[in-house]
């Protein structure tokens, strides 16, 4: 090193490192001995001063030497140290010292410079939180695992390929941000943090999410944006406290089929979603917010009517032609997104004025319909007060009739079908004890089939005879 090159010079030299070497001012070390917090972020910081490691064991001497303490000011009166903030500073490395401040609850060490930590850090058995966001740290010591009492987790923003296995050991945590890292998988202790409530997810390379996700009772937030999921467990229904779930620019095609009890938000803009199938929408019971922006929806469904408590439904650039005009009796949608839409029907000025008038326009396509006696070109009455709705048919290729609680199908339903490429057909909640035979009539273009909630006790080989058929609900 320079200054070992001999002469008086690099005596100077060696003695100008040591003194520029970056120390606390003495106040803050006197103030953090009376409160046990000390804040030295954005100091410029390359590293920790020992004597910030020491403070709870050299403050006798240095009491001696630096200050006259008057009765108020007794050195052993002292309030060891709990909140240590170093954020924002240049620290590349963590000492093993840090043992020596076993009271810590709190230690923030955001944006710095480490690319690893201390297997001592492991011995803050008091700490409840842990900042280590923005850095270069490509892995965690196991010794972390073993915080029995750490709350929260924040690892944002660094470069870690995996999570230690025993994570899981972690049984108080409830907060845990693990975002814009390079996470390709969940350690398999993952379900075992129970006591979890926020868990961030996004910005990694996950392919897939453990099943073991769905003992995590507590969480009300998850958010797995920004990663490569093509598809997302049915155990996370199991979650039965989870309210938001984020699942934005992923590679899913299909929405996922998730009766979480509480599950108020859910996001799943920007990804490759081409149909909303019945059985998907029917499970989101209690959903007030549904995000579908930047997918490819071609179809609003008559079924997304069962979301009796969504208040905001966003559609932004898909590619739906047409609205159901039922889509209007959803008694708490006050928000309805729909630009970037081909779509056909509603003239633009009507679009342009919003929400409001969108669904004030489609409740009066609603109430038009009952009124054509001779059926006309929207719907038809028959003996039984049911409908034949010959815009769902002809454009929507859905041919529904359930809860009615009805015994049969009215042959006028299948008539009104006649000729027509049904793909959709939807007879659930009816008292229905055998499967329709007229069904093998839409054999060439039937893909789904919902026979949920009847009262069957066979199914006919006549199912078989559906070539094109891709999903049959028999619950």
């Amino acid at each position: 090193m320079s200054r070992f090159k001999g002469g008086c010079k690099d005596s100077l030299a060696g003695f100008k490192v040591q003194t520029a070497e970056p120390t606390v001012p003495y106040g803050l070390l006197k103030a953090a001995r009376k409160s046990g917090q000390l804040n030295l972020s954005g100091r410029g910081l390359k590293e920790v001063p020992q004597n910030v490691y020491r403070l709870n064991i050299d403050t006798p001497e240095e009491a001696q030497q630096n200050v006259s303490f008057g009765a108020a000011d007794c050195w052993w009166e002292q309030t060891d140290l709990t909140k240590l903030l170093l954020s924002s500073n240049q620290i590349t490395l963590l000492s093993d010292d840090i043992r020596l401040l076993p009271g810590l609850t709190t230690l923030d060490l955001h944006d710095n410079q480490l690319s690893s930590l201390p297997s001592a850090l492991g011995e803050l058995q008091n700490l409840q939180q842990l900042r280590l966001s923005h850095n270069q740290l490509d892995s965690l010591p196991v010794e972390m695992c073993t915080l029995k009492n750490l709350r929260s987790l924040t690892l944002q923003q660094n470069l870690l390929e995996n999570l230690p296995e025993d994570l899981g050991q972690l049984a108080n945590l409830t907060e845990l941000d693990a975002s814009s890292n390079q996470l390709k998988s969940l350690p398999s202790s993952f379900g075992c943090l129970v006591s979890l409530q926020k868990v961030n997810l996004c910005h990694n390379q996950l392919s897939g999410l453990p099943d073991s996700l769905a003992r995590l009772t507590n969480v009300k937030l998850l958010d797995c944006s920004d990663n490569q999921l093509t598809e997302i467990p049915e155990s996370l229904s199991e979650m039965l406290a989870l309210e938001q779930l984020y699942l934005r620019h992923n590679k899913l095609r299909f929405l996922p089929k998730l009766p979480a009890p509480a599950l108020k938000e859910l996001y799943v803009g920007n990804n490759q979603i081409e149909q909303l199938q019945t059985e998907q929408l029917s499970c989101l019971t209690a959903i007030s917010l549904l995000e579908l922006r930047n997918n490819k929806i071609k179809i609003v469904p008559e079924e997304i009517t069962l979301l009796s408590t969504l208040t905001r439904l966003d559609l932004t650039n898909n590619d739906i032609t047409s609205l159901p005009a039922s889509l209007s009796l959803l008694p708490n949608l006050n928000v309805l997104l729909l630009e970037g839409n081909p779509l056909r029907g509603i003239r633009r000025d009507i679009l342009s004025k919003g929400t409001s008038e969108l669904l004030k326009y489609l409740r009066g396509r609603v109430k038009e319909e009952p009124d054509k006696t001779d059926g006309g070109d929207t719907a038809m009455m028959l003996p039984s007060q049911a409908r034949v709705n010959v815009h769902d048919i002809k454009t929507l290729k859905l041919l529904a009739y359930s809860d009615k609680q009805a015994g049969s199908i009215p042959e006028e339903l299948f008539d009104g079908a006649a000729g027509q490429s049904i793909a959709t057909v939807n007879f659930s909640k009816n008292q229905l004890t055998s499967v329709p035979p007229r069904l093998v009539e839409f054999q060439s273009s039937l893909s789904e089939v919902n026979l949920g909630f009847n009262r069957l006790i066979s199914c006919s080989p006549d199912i078989c005879k559906l070539l094109q058929l891709t999903h049959i609900d028999l619950r």
